[in-house]
């Protein structure tokens, strides 16, 4: 008896994001311990977080903080989050409504954008951007427009005036990111005026990632759009504990946003990820009873990015104004005129110092001849790749 054969298939998904693959970071921080290169590439500090908390952190384990917390999160982190914005930027948020726990700050990026962008959407991105914006708009079905800002002798600046020119009837949402990352700009009140001008009797909402709020130099305040009622009105604005307190790894951060905002954002949140882990949560809230930890930030960064500028006056990169972040941007056109993805593999590789292509921001890969160095790192790390950049 003749049997029919049909072919083995194996299924393959119908990919959402099909041209995304391992990212730079991930990539520059492989190539640098495969090469033993010190690593100022991937933004995370090499540096322990204050005792305290760690402790904070055991007492709750042993207290009995292990379940499931509620899903916005658990109530004394909320009502400390809702003190520290009223007390630092003069908005009162109420705690039981307006203020949601993420599991960090990307989480709470990508929530905000698939509980209010649908397909067809369009969303405003502001470039060079965080690498999860775009994704987390395609899978939402949004549609990325995006603006180049402009380099000038005062740094990074926002062009406004493209992007009012770039909202339609379609544009949904508009995504600012101060202190910048990956440039190190900061947003200044006429950049808060020419925003609450574009977005004044339209429907569009912003989402503001204000993850580096702490990490304004020189005097400079940070303009979180918590302090503007206008714009705090239709605004997502995402932090994250991870970078105030040296504790990226915990993936712990949270969305403010006004109760009709908020609801929607929770509708979302409690099926991507429901809760955030519990005795961090309250380790986190009883370290917030102590403001100094984040209000002597700024001079604590300010001092390693002093040390990281000096140090490179030895070297051929020109650095480009630092305001914020604990970001250093470098042009490098006096050392190499090689693109910058090959220029960061070549610094890794031989001058032994890992740096990330700030082209990598960028959509389409925008070459200028500019790196990435994070300097929130021991400075006996600094010093050495100081002493390895000073070969050029």
């Amino acid at each position: 008896m003749n049997q029919r054969h049909t072919p083995t298939l194996t299924p393959t998904p119908h990919s959402k994001l099909p041209a995304v693959g391992t990212t730079i970071f991930t990539r520059m921080s492989s190539l640098a311990a495969e090469h033993g290169a010190v690593n100022l590439g991937q933004g995370f500090p090499d540096f322990a977080c204050e005792p305290a908390l760690i402790d904070r952190v055991e007492a709750a384990m042993r207290a009995g903080h292990n379940q499931y917390p509620m899903m916005p999160g658990a109530a004394p982190l909320r009502l400390a989050i809702a003190a520290k914005i009223s007390a630092l930027y003069g908005h009162a948020y109420d705690a039981a409504t307006d203020i949601t726990v993420t599991a960090g700050a990307t989480q709470g990026l990508t929530t905000a954008i698939l509980c209010c962008v649908h397909p067809g959407d369009e969303v405003i991105v502001i470039e060079p951007a965080y690498d999860s914006y775009l994704p987390a708009i395609a899978l939402a079905g949004g549609v990325p427009v995006t603006v180049a800002m402009r380099l000038g002798p005062q740094g990074y600046g926002v062009p406004w005036e493209l992007v009012a020119a770039a909202v339609t009837a379609r544009t949904r949402l508009i995504i600012v990111n101060s202190p910048h990352n990956p440039t190190g700009s900061v947003l200044r009140p006429a950049d808060i005026a020419a925003l609450a001008d574009i977005v004044r009797g339209t429907h569009i909402l912003i989402l503001s990632d204000e993850v580096y709020e702490h990490m304004v130099y020189d005097g400079g305040r940070h303009e979180s759009l918590c302090r503007h009622p206008e714009l705090a009105a239709r605004s997502f604005v995402v932090s994250s504990f991870g970078k105030t307190y040296h504790v990226t790894g915990w993936k712990v951060g949270y969305v403010a946003a006004p109760p009709s905002l908020s609801l929607e954002f929770r509708k979302v949140h409690q099926y991507n990820v429901f809760s955030v882990n519990t005795p961090m949560q309250h380790g986190l809230a009883a370290h917030m009873a102590d403001a100094a930890p984040y209000l002597d930030l700024p001079a604590f960064y300010q001092r390693k990015r002093d040390l990281f500028r000096d140090g490179l006056r030895a070297s051929r990169f020109e650095c480009l104004p630092a305001d914020g972040t604990y970001f250093q941007c470098v042009r490098y056109d006096a050392i190499s005129q090689a693109g910058e993805a090959a220029f960061a593999e070549w610094l890794t590789s031989e001058i032994k110092v890992a740096a990330i292509p700030v082209a990598a921001f960028y959509r389409q890969g925008q070459e200028s001849g500019i790196v990435r160095f994070c300097y929130a790192k021991q400075d006996a790390t600094l010093q050495l790749a100081l002493a390895r950049l000073a070969r050029l």
